[in-house]
């Protein structure tokens, strides 16, 4: 699950993290309001007014921006609050700002110049230990970094069993040519920031830049945050965060009737019952000639409302010219799911414009089969996978 920024930066101040201190507003007189209290609180003369969207590059689509005075707070905050903001991770739609952050400038004059680096954790799947990766290259694009100058880009994995050690995290600042102020606040900002991702139970934590300011503090002044949503049920103040505004309408529809869905980019719907299923299915179609459309399971009780609710959430992307219905009868029985395909497909009537080819294995298959050849409708069954790759192969022609 996504966050935004200010969310982000929420989690991470439970765990010590240093930030850039902002508040969230809604109506330009809302950040009006935020910039007089973060003057008082921090002193800061200058505003950040920062789209609060679920995509990076905000600041090249015109999300970000400086504000020198209340007047500009005013103006800057409704331009950019209703407005479609367009960056390199958007569509070409871009998306909708309901809210904006209104932060505290930290680019303030000093002892020293300000420093921008760039720090993320994240688990690196290929050794599976955690990976802290860093660079002195922050406020730049980290795919840009590694493609043209990769000697500028440090990592460092941290056994499960024993944690981030405290000379790792002096690694990381001495890596960065720190000294000073700046190297003992780096030390205690990496250790915050691993104790942040483990006990927030994260998926990535992306801060860049993280800010050496001109006084030598070490802050996080933006933060991009996912969270594992499998571990939301040990996070209920995390869980009430979602914000389904910026997700995909479809995966939202699907996770309130309990389907596991993710959309893909083919022409051929797919619902399974079981994941590794599911799987094999979307390497049948491909094989077949077709590309998924999409992963669909639909679980171990594919009854009528469940297999219509599937219908429905498949049938809403308009690349889809075909659907493959691959279920294995083992807890539940074929001809259960055969009687819900049925059912949905009477009950959603002109609805369904595309052929529906239905391969039912397992318990009581051959009475499945044998419901959806004789209920007239036009769904084809198969029984084995090879007959339902033909199939799927000789609608798609």
């Amino acid at each position: 699950m996504n966050v935004h920024e200010y969310q982000g930066k929420e989690i991470l101040a439970q765990f010590g993290v240093g930030i850039q201190r902002g508040v969230v507003a809604t109506t330009p007189a809302e950040a009006v309001t935020a910039a007089k209290q973060l003057t008082e609180e921090t002193g800061t003369g200058w505003h950040v007014i920062k789209a609060q969207v679920h995509a990076g590059g905000r600041g090249k689509g015109g999300g970000v921006k400086l504000a020198k005075s209340l007047d500009e707070v005013a103006q800057i905050a409704d331009d950019i609050i209703g407005m479609q903001l367009v960056t390199p991770q958007t569509t070409a739609e871009g998306k909708k700002v309901h809210q904006v952050l209104v932060a505290e400038d930290v680019y303030y004059p000093g002892d020293s110049e300000p420093k921008e680096f760039y720090i993320s954790v994240l688990l690196n799947r290929a050794t599976g230990r955690n990976m802290i990766m860093y660079s002195t290259e922050g406020g730049m694009d980290i795919e840009t970094v590694a493609e043209q100058t990769p000697e500028l880009i440090f990592t460092e994995e941290v056994d499960p069993t024993v944690g981030l050690l405290p000379f790792q995290a002096r690694k990381v600042a001495f890596n960065l040519g720190l000294s000073g102020a700046a190297f003992k606040g780096m030390t205690k900002f990496v250790t915050a920031l691993y104790k942040a991702y483990v006990g927030a139970d994260a998926a990535l934590f992306e801060i860049n830049p993280v800010l050496k300011t001109s006084d030598d503090k070490i802050i996080a002044v933006d933060a991009k945050v996912t969270l594992d949503d499998n571990a939301l049920f040990r996070h209920p103040d995390f869980e009430a965060m979602r914000d389904i505004r910026e997700e995909n309408p479809t995966d939202v529809a699907a996770r309130e009737v309990g389907l596991n869905y993710v959309a893909l980019d083919g022409n051929v719907g797919c619902m399974v019952n079981g994941a590794g299923l599911a799987m094999a299915t979307m390497d049948l179609i491909k094989q077949a000639g077709g590309d998924p459309a999409n992963f669909l399971d639909v679980g171990g009780t594919a009854d009528a409302a469940r297999v219509e609710a599937a219908f429905r959430i498949i049938l809403q992307d308009p690349k889809v010219k075909a659907i493959l219905i691959n279920i294995f009868g083992g807890i539940v029985r074929c001809d259960r799911v055969a009687q819900g395909i049925v059912d949905a497909y009477k009950n959603m009537g002109d609805a369904i414009k595309v052929p529906i080819i239905v391969r039912l294995q397992g318990t009581n298959s051959d009475i499945a089969k044998k419901l959806i050849d004789d209920s007239g409708l036009e769904v084809q069954s198969a029984v084995l996978f090879q007959e339902a790759a033909d199939k799927v192969q000789a609608v798609l022609q």
